[in-house]
């Protein structure tokens, strides 16, 4: 018994002196000592520091002339109407036609796309319409968006950029998409190289209709 109340005042000790010790004077802001600084320190240079390193002093580096980011495939057209139909002309779709590429083609096609073009391609898409903001403190119109042409070959819709839109080739899609056009912006970064020319797919079902 002696010899468990003395480990018992002890450890009271102990733990009555971590408690004393951990208590701040209020004069200094010290953290105390910290266990592993090297763990959590960052050995890597973050973007913006300075860098010894290169003769700029810049840790952020431009990359070397023609060389391709991982898992970056390079469209060798410009965003030029030259290159939209030198496109047209040169460049089909790589992936093989199957069930499985044309179901993700049209998911992501209803996703990124359908707002606008509408789910069945017909320029009818839900901005092209009336729609209204509703709430609590106040009821307005939204704006709305003019509908682009329909790919659908039976309602005839030219292209802005000539020829009917049921007859745009693999090339001119995926060009479109990557660059734009109008009132469409950039896919680029919303949709991958592979994702797009399964969108490009999607459509040119679509033009069958």
């Amino acid at each position: 018994m002696n010899k468990m109340r003395f480990l018992g005042a002890v450890g009271a000790a102990v733990a009555i002196a971590a408690v004393v010790t951990a208590c701040g004077d209020k004069t200094t802001r010290s953290t105390g000592w910290e266990f592993s600084r090297n763990m959590y320190d960052p050995i890597g240079y973050n973007p913006d520091q300075p860098n010894a390193n290169f003769k700029d002093g810049k840790t952020a580096q431009v990359p070397p002339p023609g060389t391709v980011p991982v898992g970056f495939e390079r469209f060798e057209y410009a965003g030029t109407n030259e290159d939209y139909e030198r496109a047209g002309a040169e460049v089909v779709n790589p992936l093989a036609r199957t069930e499985a590429n044309l179901a993700q083609g049209k998911a992501l096609y209803l996703v990124y796309c359908a707002v606008c073009h509408g789910p069945e391609g017909a320029g009818d898409g839900p901005i092209t319409k009336d729609r209204r903001l509703e709430s609590k403190t106040e009821s307005r119109a939204l704006e709305n968006y003019p509908p682009p042409p329909s790919y659908r070959r039976s309602d005839g819709a030219n292209s802005s950029r000539g020829g009917l839109m049921a007859d745009l080739t693999d090339g001119k899609i995926y060009h479109t998409i990557t660059y734009g056009l109008n009132m469409m912006g950039s896919h680029a970064s919303q949709l991958s190289p592979e994702e797009r020319w399964k969108v490009v797919m999607y459509v040119r079902e679509l033009q069958q209709k």
